[in-house]
């Protein structure tokens, strides 16, 4: 392995090199250090009830833990971030067969995993062609090989089941982990990280403030129209700003693209918060899980960024690239 691949992978002595990763670590900071003080003054105004206030505390609790599991593995090196990827795609596959009751069908689940581990060794090895790839390449073996087992009975279900798991947690979500195979892969994954749960929080907050209209009752009734467009307002307006930072010297620069891009994360952000609830509401849950207190499951938490990371991905994709003034196929030695 080459001096160059080296350092990305692993040298976390460059964690602090870019402006925009210092701003967006400070921010996610103060954010953390003034939450709950805000919890404090609205308690002190009397507005809370009993278990709002216990369910914003155990939220809070919750982020300090999640702010590291998420951040250090982006500051540790790119392998890091990908491995945190591959992990984080494995156990949303883990909750969704759950869920679905997919993890009965063993074969259906070892493919999908199969699948899921493939593309994380193609993300690690900078392999672009074969991370393309593995998804019609999985689509055909899922639907392929179920033959050998010889049960008619249910065939569509399996997979019809295992091609969404392997399309939503294994493709879709990879390309979170592709992103860390460009040079300035930090600054650009915070962001990313950043603006979808910013994406959140302006949604609710708006709302609440301001929601009379419901925007898709049926599938999440709290969800209102005027929180969709507050959330596309702040996060719009995030990204145009900080993307600056992040995209400093790469043709993504512009403020008009940079506000594509955050209207993008915003409404691709939003549909995949609905695609869970969806899913959610034909099981009849509430949540996907119970991993993280005051959230529900890892999918429940992560549901946006599945459908933003290719969104992203392909978009920065069209105007820069990632990476590709990186070596190639790092450790397959496939292509040159």
């Amino acid at each position: 392995m080459n001096p160059i691949s080296w350092d990305r992978l692993f040298g976390f002595q460059h964690a602090f090199d870019q402006p925009a990763t210092v701003l967006l670590l400070g921010i996610v900071l103060s954010v953390l250090v003034l939450a709950p003080l805000a919890i404090l003054f609205a308690d002190r105004l009397k507005s809370l009830e009993e278990r709002q206030r216990t369910e914003l505390w155990l939220r809070w609790r919750s982020w300090l833990v999640l702010v590291v599991l998420m951040a250090a593995p982006v500051l540790l090196g790119a392998f890091w971030t990908m491995l945190a990827v591959t992990v984080l795609s494995l156990l949303c596959y883990r909750e969704f067969a759950r869920a679905t009751g997919l993890f009965r069908e063993k074969f259906t689940s070892l493919l999908v995993v199969l699948g899921i581990l493939l593309v994380g060794f193609a993300v690690l090895d900078n392999w672009y062609q074969l991370f393309v790839a593995l998804f019609p390449l999985t689509v055909a073996a899922l639907a392929g090989f179920q033959v050998v087992l010889d049960r008619p009975a249910g065939y569509i279900q399996r997979v019809a089941l295992g091609i969404l798991a392997f399309a939503l947690f294994g493709s879709a979500l990879g390309h979170l982990g592709y992103l860390a195979n460009d040079e300035h892969y930090r600054a650009v994954v915070l962001l990313v990280l950043v603006a979808v749960e910013l994406n959140d929080v302006a949604a609710f907050v708006s709302g609440k403030l301001f929601g009379r209209r419901k925007l898709c009752p049926n599938t999440s009734p709290n969800k209102t129209v005027a929180g969709a467009l507050g959330a596309v307002l702040v996060t719009t307006l995030f990204v145009t700003l900080v993307g600056r930072l992040a995209f400093a010297g790469n043709p993504l620069e512009s403020w008009a693209k940079l506000a594509v891009l955050g209207f993008l994360i915003s409404v691709v952000g939003q549909l995949g918060d609905l695609v869970l609830s969806s899913i959610k509401r034909d099981l009849g849950l509430k949540d996907m899980g119970a991993s993280i207190p005051g959230h529900g499951g890892l999918l429940d938490r992560f549901d946006s960024l599945i459908l933003v990371a290719p969104a992203v991905f392909h978009f920065v994709w069209y105007f820069g690239g990632f990476g590709l003034q990186q070596p190639i196929c790092i450790f397959s030695g496939a292509r040159s």
